[in-house]
């Protein structure tokens, strides 16, 4: 259940403003005490009542001299910048329901031109029963809805868009093929960093030993690479890759 607010009047009857003071003055020392602790400022509070013969102050005597000496040691017209009596405080007040009245006014108008608004399109009201500040409120009104329409289309457009927008794969680069020699004419020698040369054999001559393919004989394979050479291939200069027993300067006499 809600409190029900409070009006800010006079209390006439003595005893309820009695009771009045005594409960609003503990809650107003508890306050200042909630302020003082929670935030770390220096804060003090002076009530004189004619309940009292001494005035409630908090949270001591040295601590209220305290706080007033430094307030008296600033600069006169800090001291009085944000200092409120009660006209001040009332007008501010006032100012402050002013701006609230004119803030409720202008959305219950709105709501006013939009109900307006309806009946025209539904054809229960017609534009000739309108006052000229109607209508101008109405135009204005059209024109806001307007462009709230086209900022939501909008958006909704750039939306669909992102949402269809294919997405490109960056192509690979294609790799280089590593060429195996196939036959003993493509003669392969390791350099550093795994380099490989391909040199060509040529037959002596001045003419070349393959087929249309590229491709040398078989016997000149099996006379380079085979365990065992025959007598033509010896003949020819050619021996077992690890050296020949029988003949071993065949190389040397060779080449």
């Amino acid at each position: 259940m809600t409190r029900k607010k409070v009006k800010l009047a006079f209390i006439s009857n003595d005893a309820t403003r009695k009771a009045t003071y005594k409960k609003r003055k503990k809650g107003l020392m508890k306050k200042v005490e909630e302020l003082s602790t929670l935030c770390g400022i220096d804060a003090c509070a002076i009530i004189y009542s004619p309940y009292d013969e001494q005035p409630d102050v908090w949270p001591d005597i040295a601590g209220v001299e305290r706080v007033v000496e430094k307030f008296k040691s600033m600069p006169e017209m800090q001291q009085s910048r944000k200092m409120l009596n009660q006209e001040s405080f009332t007008r501010q007040r006032i100012a402050k329901t002013n701006e609230q009245l004119k803030k409720q006014l202008r959305d219950n108008r709105e709501k006013e031109m939009t109900e307006v608004m309806s009946q025209c399109l539904t054809g229960q009201l017609g534009l000739h029963n309108l006052t000229l500040p109607d209508l101008n409120d109405l135009g204005f009104l059209v024109d806001q809805k307007l462009q709230e329409i086209n900022k939501k289309m909008n958006e909704i457009s750039l939306q669909e868009a992102t949402q269809q927008e294919p997405v490109v794969i960056p192509e690979e680069a294609p790799q280089q093929q590593q060429v195996v020699p196939t036959t003993v004419s493509d003669n392969v020698g390791l350099l550093a960093g795994g380099v490989v040369e391909e040199q060509r054999l040529d037959i002596a001559g001045g003419s070349s030993d393959v087929d249309a393919y590229g491709l040398v004989p078989q016997w000149f394979n099996d006379a380079v690479v085979g365990n065992n050479a025959t007598a033509n291939d010896q003949n020819l200069g050619f021996m077992n890759m690890f050296g020949d027993e029988n003949n071993p300067a065949a190389w040397d006499n060779y080449f």
